[in-house]
């Protein structure tokens, strides 16, 4: 099939500016907020939708990156060891607002990793879900408080999203698993496990 474009980097900036607006509106007390990047397209995701909320509210969110390797249940799976890219809070987080941020939802695994990292930094007030895509079939009870936009997709296809700040170009492409690997090297597949 090859890889069919979904979102272009205006669809993107249109996307993160919406779900910016909609943290805002069920995050009275911006001063609580912390946006929690999951590495690694989490991260500038997260500093983008801090941007935003500074451009339309003034006040500035800090944003962590949270690397949640050593918490997935698939590490008996990895060959060696993970790679661990750290974990920098900008701030204490017990009694905050976090919101995790992620590029793509599926399986939910990531996401219930994720939230056991956080919870061993601290004791949150509330730990919400924004992600980039939503592409569904959940191994988990996990689903996003603010999802950019909803791919239904097969287990055979792949949803890559590449950035700026780590691939130099802003989109989302379905493909299937097979040319998803092949490319993987050019941008983020995202196959299984997720």
């Amino acid at each position: 099939m090859g890889a069919k474009i979904i979102m272009t980097a205006e669809d993107i900036r249109r996307t993160l500016n919406r779900i910016a607006h909609e943290i805002v509106e069920r995050n009275r007390e911006l001063e609580l907020l912390v946006l929690v990047g999951m590495r690694t397209r989490g991260v500038p995701l997260a500093r983008r939708l801090a941007a935003n909320i500074a451009s339309f509210e003034g006040i500035s969110v800090p944003v962590g990156a949270l690397d949640f390797s050593r918490y997935r249940d698939d590490l008996a799976l990895q060959e060696g060891r993970p790679f661990v890219q750290g974990t920098d809070i900008p701030a204490d987080i017990a009694g905050r607002s976090i919101v995790l941020v992620d590029d793509v939802l599926y399986t939910g695994r990531s996401a219930r990793a994720a939230m056991d990292a956080v919870i061993d930094l601290g004791r949150p007030r509330l730990i919400q879900l924004a992600v980039l895509v939503d592409r569904g079939h959940r191994e988990m009870p996990i689903r996003p408080d603010y999802a950019g936009k909803n791919i239904p997709s097969s287990r055979d296809e792949d949803i890559r999203v590449r950035l700026v700040e780590t691939d130099g170009i802003d989109e989302v492409a379905i493909t299937d698993s097979l040319d998803g690997l092949q490319t993987s090297s050019r941008g983020r597949h995202r196959g299984a496990g997720q």
